[in-house]
């Protein structure tokens, strides 16, 4: 299946139905009276997350939706029945925009939410709704309300708790196939990944998510490259882990390109807690792994890791201490929850 993460769709609710304009008409009753029955209400249109879906190729290939029109009322005082909703179904992670791409509408992150984006017009009503002791024979009715019609965006944004940011061919997919049953495509070139992965890891009792986006280049966040349009794939990880080539001539200058690229992205995902590592240490001696190392600690202003996804080596200290920053992270949101809804513990 195609990975798609953005897609744009046209929405329109039900428009409801016409009010009755009808009188009865039976034997022996001289003066039967108004009886129209009421329109039906329009068709609302909602957007629901649900768990079987990962991406939002269906949008590619159908981008109307339109809920069902109420329909109209009936003599003898019978109503219209109402129109049936359309339900817009997309997977957790996802976000809804309106036409400008910016007016945030609705952020879906667990299965079973709902939000409605269109509400279906009202049924008008009938002349029976009407008939009062000064108007014993009402002849008009009110028309149904109109329909509502937007453009929206979908954008999906992957639930990820941890995340691998790097330039090209840092190693990244490697990674995530050695630590979980995720199978990216591999390959000795630049841009092998063409669209995020999702993988899940355990580290001892733990069990996480990691997604490994596209690699960034230098000016990605003008289009360079693949651009930084994967970038809103890490907005919602705990924590990042840096991959810097260790076979590069220039670690330091990778690991800044790569940092000036998260910040002029913005979304403070320069901000997130970062692990840098140093990947491929498998194909260095030691004394070039040392000077590199040392080349890296100096433009982090941190240690890095040493780790080998082919050999194995690092990688279960990797793994450990993504974990370690992901249970600060959570113990840190339940500590603000708690604070906001006025309970203390000593």
């Amino acid at each position: 299946m195609k990975f798609l993460d953005q897609a744009k769709i046209y929405i329109k609710s039900g428009a409801g139905g016409n009010g009755c304009i009808a009188f009865r008409r039976e034997k022996f009753i001289e003066f039967g009276g108004p009886n129209g029955g009421d329109g039906g209400k329009g068709g609302d249109v909602w957007v629901e997350c649900v768990q079987n879906l990962n991406t939002l190729i269906d949008y590619r290939y159908q981008q109307h939706f339109s809920a069902e029109n109420g329909r109209p009322g009936m003599g003898q005082n019978r109503a219209g029945p109402n129109g049936r909703d359309c339900i817009v179904k997309v997977p957790p992670g996802t976000q809804v925009f309106a036409e400008d791409g910016e007016t945030l509408l609705a952020d879906l992150t667990a299965p079973g939410e709902r939000v409605m984006l269109a509400r279906g017009g009202n049924g008008g009503f009938g002349n029976a709704h009407f008939k009062s002791s000064t108007n014993q024979a009402p002849r008009h009715a009110n028309p149904g309300q109109p329909a509502e019609e937007l453009t929206i965006w979908l954008r999906l944004k992957l639930i990820a708790d941890a995340g691998l940011v790097g330039l090209p061919n840092a190693g990244k997919s490697t990674f995530l196939a050695t630590v979980s049953a995720a199978k990216p495509k591999i390959a000795d070139y630049p841009f092998t990944t063409l669209h995020p992965n999702l993988g899940v890891v355990r580290a001892g009792n733990v069990d996480f998510v990691l997604a490994d986006i596209p690699g960034l280049i230098e000016g990605a966040n003008e289009g360079a490259g693949l651009g930084d349009r994967f970038l809103g794939h890490i907005e919602r990880c705990r924590v990042l882990l840096h991959l810097v080539d260790a076979t590069s001539a220039d670690v330091g200058a990778d690991y800044k390109t790569v940092r000036r690229e998260l910040k002029a992205y913005g979304n403070d995902i320069d901000k997130k807690k970062e692990i840098v590592a140093l990947s491929k240490i498998d194909a260095l001696d030691d004394a070039t792994l040392a000077e590199r190392r040392e080349i890296l600690k100096k433009a982090a202003r941190k240690t890095p890791l040493l780790l080998s996804a082919v050999s194995g080596a690092g990688i279960k200290d990797a793994l450990f201490a993504l974990v370690r920053e992901i249970s600060r992270s959570g113990s840190a949101d339940e500590d603000a929850e708690g604070s906001e809804s006025g309970h203390w513990e000593p």
